[in-house]
Formats: structure tokens, sequence, C-alpha cells
């Protein structure tokens, strides 16, 4: 997991050129999503998280978004009831 806060422009930009960076979290909600998701753009720099796979971001105690990941939300939710 990569914070937003901890990275420049430059590294950003090269990392999500060479698919380093597949998903975004945010932080305090523990919510992850795709890089084009509306929510996930709105979020702001210092609660923003990258992570390389979605298996990181599970493992790193997130959950899909139910905006951009919705199948995968709704096997999360029936996961945890």
């Amino acid at each position: 997991m990569i914070r937003h806060c901890d990275i420049d422009v430059a590294e950003l930009r090269i990392m999500l050129n060479d698919k380093s960076i597949q998903f975004a979290g945010h932080r305090r909600l523990k919510i992850y999503g795709t890089l084009y998701c509306k929510s996930g753009k709105r979020m702001g720099r210092q609660q923003r998280v990258f992570f390389a796979s979605e298996d990181e971001a599970v493992g790193s105690g997130y959950r899909p978004c139910a905006h951009c990941m919705k199948d995968a939300y709704t096997r999360w939710i029936s996961w945890n009831r």
C-alpha cells in the first residue's frame, strides 16, 4: 500500500503507466476501487492509498466499492452477513 501524500507526481505517473498501481482506496473508510471510479476521484489526497492488486487491498482489510466494483461488492456483502 502506498499513501498518495508519500509519493510525488512524477513517480505516481510512472507507476500508473507501468501498471504497478491498479486500485485506489480510502484510508479511513477502508474502501478500495478502480482508478476511474467517480467516488474515488472525489477523495482527498491525504486519505487516498494505492494498491498493486485487489488481493493486496483485501489483505489490508479494505472492502470493494459498491459503485465501481458491483460484483465484488455483492460477493463481499454476502460473505459478511
